[in-house]
């Protein structure tokens, strides 16, 4: 399990080879028994196999072509229509106004998507999961009929691998790992080697065009607002009322 866990790398290419349909529940149960906050279950997972829904999700993540080609494409959302039913049922408000419901919702909505992409991972399948499904949550909600009280939170491309990426190096434990207290030290000096493996890989990977550092990438990226509609239809959904 370590070992499957350590030699992740996002597959962005698929063979033609279809997964069956005994995989995909599989792969889905796996991500049921992720661990869910006061037993909420507060998520929902859209299988998407429809070619023409594929294809608009994968101009909605951005122009994302792997949405389109890969065998299997999953919505992972948070959900808590199920949650507003059974508050319905038993005549009781439904608090869901804070902001904390919208962490629980996307927490449980990520320990499902991890452990589906690690089930997958288990029978040779590779994946990457989709953050760009977030870049138009209005298009996307009305194409694939989401209730209210409902938002998605990421896509996962499946299939069987056609390639093999180099893995992209992860900051080094003595950066992100703290005892007892948070302690930043040696963060810089850290960092700053970690600049140039990351440099090193960018090189490596794209014979010299590029020599990204990691701080540079992460400068440019929290440089501009992102996806700034976001708030605004959470609150259309129900959220963020206080």
């Amino acid at each position: 399990m370590i070992k499957l866990i350590k030699s992740h790398r996002s597959i962005r290419k698929f063979t033609k080879q279809s997964v069956s349909d005994e995989m995909v529940t599989d792969i889905i149960e796996a991500g049921q028994w992720a661990p869910t906050s006061h037993h909420i279950q507060a998520y929902s997972i859209i299988v998407v196999k429809d070619l023409n829904k594929k294809k608009q999700l994968a101009q909605l993540a951005g122009g994302q072509a792997y949405v389109e080609s890969c065998p299997v494409f999953f919505v992972i959302c948070a959900d808590f229509s199920r949650l507003y039913e059974s508050s319905r049922k038993h005549g009781l408000p439904f608090e869901i106004g804070e902001a904390e419901q919208i962490i629980v919702g996307a927490v449980d909505a990520a320990l499902v998507a991890e452990n589906m992409l690690l089930a997958a991972r288990s029978y040779q399948l590779g994946g990457v999961m989709i953050g760009g499904i977030r870049n138009d949550l209005e298009s996307v909600s009305t194409l694939l009929n989401l209730p209210q009280y409902a938002f998605p939170v990421m896509g996962l491309c499946i299939g069987y691998p056609d390639q093999q990426p180099e893995q992209k190096p992860r900051l080094p434990q003595s950066v992100v790992v703290h005892y007892d207290e948070y302690d930043q030290t040696n963060s810089s000096k850290e960092i700053n080697e970690y600049d140039q493996v990351m440099s090193h890989y960018y090189m490596s990977r794209t014979q010299g065009m590029r020599k990204d550092m990691w701080t540079e990438l992460m400068a440019k990226h929290f440089s501009t607002k992102s996806r700034e509609e976001v708030g605004d239809f959470l609150k259309k959904q129900g959220f963020l009322q206080k």
